[in-house]
């Protein structure tokens, strides 16, 4: 295994142990109920129904965007990053499922009550680097990913946190091995 996967796989482990704790002491300071954020206003099998269509949904939307003609320079830059690495599917289902639970509680469950869903979602994108001034072609694809992550975020409202962590899981699979993909082709040599 190389120090890259290593180092990736750690962090994914981290997203999901770390924010949930910064979470967790985020909502004691603002008093943010978990509890209710936790269970959420809808049945866990309505959530899950929900969180699987939007993140094929979003997933799919996402891959056909980064596929256009335009994106090819985006599509490289992280067909580089993580298309080299070389990851089995459980590798990349551990990545996702990592970032699905540990962003989805610290962002959807802790955040979102503080901020409201446009902040939240805005500061979301914008942490993850898909708001770039300096590149269009990046802030395309984040003004995308704007509106999926406000989506996410009125599902966690509407139905319950499970319908973003399972949808942001799901988005995260189909862009994962869709780098994998790019990243054996020759394209990215």
């Amino acid at each position: 295994m190389t120090q890259q996967k290593r180092a990736l796989l750690f962090l994914a482990g981290a997203t999901m142990v770390g924010m949930p704790v910064l979470g967790a002491i985020i909502a004691w300071i603002f008093d943010v109920d978990l509890q209710d954020r936790w269970i959420g206003p809808a049945p866990l099998l309505v959530q899950l129904a929900v969180g699987v269509v939007m993140g094929l949904l979003a997933g799919f939307s996402a891959r056909f965007i980064i596929s256009r003609d335009f994106m090819r320079s985006v599509r490289l830059k992280y067909a580089r990053m993580f298309g080299n690495l070389d990851l089995s599917l459980s590798e990349v289902m551990f990545i996702a499922v990592c970032a699905g639970f540990g962003e989805e509680l610290l962002f959807r469950g802790v955040i979102q009550p503080l901020l409201g869903i446009i902040i939240t979602s805005v500061l979301f994108v914008a942490i993850h680097g898909y708001l770039n001034p300096k590149d269009w072609r990046v802030s395309v694809y984040g003004l995308y990913m704007s509106a999926v992550i406000f989506g996410f975020g009125l599902a966690t409202d509407f139905f319950g946190i499970w319908s973003a962590i399972i949808a942001h899981t799901l988005v995260d699979v189909i862009l994962l091995l869709d780098l994998e993909d790019e990243g054996e082709s020759d394209l990215a040599i």
